[in-house]
């Protein structure tokens, strides 16, 4: 099993265009949030060829974001996970400016609102659930240091609590949590 490593900035183009594809994101995030698969279970659960599926979670291992769990693979059956990271992309500079990068926050951020919007629709299903679930918003002023420490800890705190399918308590559900923390641009808002 893979140790959950430190940050992985995400900022080589080759590795950010295998990131970007929509139906792998899709692939990465169910690995992350039921646990390891073969190519033939994710070919059925997506519609797609498993030929295709296994192009897929080869792009996917050739940049580090799924390998295979050799624990639960025998013979030709080969089950993929993901490896857990803490996937960062440029926040600025020309990297954050390119297409990819564009591409996989909408991707991560149109998966987030069909999360919630699921979830919102039939709250009550969720049981003990939706009254443990949370949004909060919230401000500071901080120096670009303090933002920097801010983030390291919040990451940290998440690397904690962090758990594969497979280690979870039992009754535990996979969670979604967003973070994004920014300089506030002046008048957003306040129009």
């Amino acid at each position: 099993m893979s140790a959950a490593a430190g940050p992985r900035y995400v900022g080589d183009v080759d590795a950010l265009k295998a990131l970007a594809h929509p139906l792998r994101q899709r692939m990465l995030t169910r690995l992350q949030s039921r646990g390891p698969a073969t190519s033939a279970i994710l070919a059925v659960e997506f519609d797609i060829d498993r030929g295709a599926a296994s192009y897929h979670l080869r792009q996917l291992e050739r940049f580090g974001f799924v390998e295979q769990d050799d624990a639960m693979s025998s013979g030709r059956r080969r089950f993929w996970r993901s490896v857990p990271a803490d996937t960062r992309l440029p926040l600025s500079g020309e990297a954050a400016a390119g297409d990819e990068v564009q591409v996989i926050r909408r991707l991560w951020r149109d998966q987030a609102d069909r999360e919630l919007a699921a979830f919102r629709a039939d709250e009550a299903a969720h049981g003990e659930f939706a009254d443990a679930a949370m949004s909060s918003q919230g401000r500071s002023t901080l120096t670009a240091a303090e933002l920097a420490a801010f983030a390291e800890e919040y990451i940290a705190l998440l690397r904690r609590w962090r758990r594969e399918p497979h280690e979870a308590s039992p009754g535990a559900r996979p969670v979604t949590v967003l973070f994004y923390a920014f300089p506030t641009p002046d008048q957003v808002g306040l129009g």
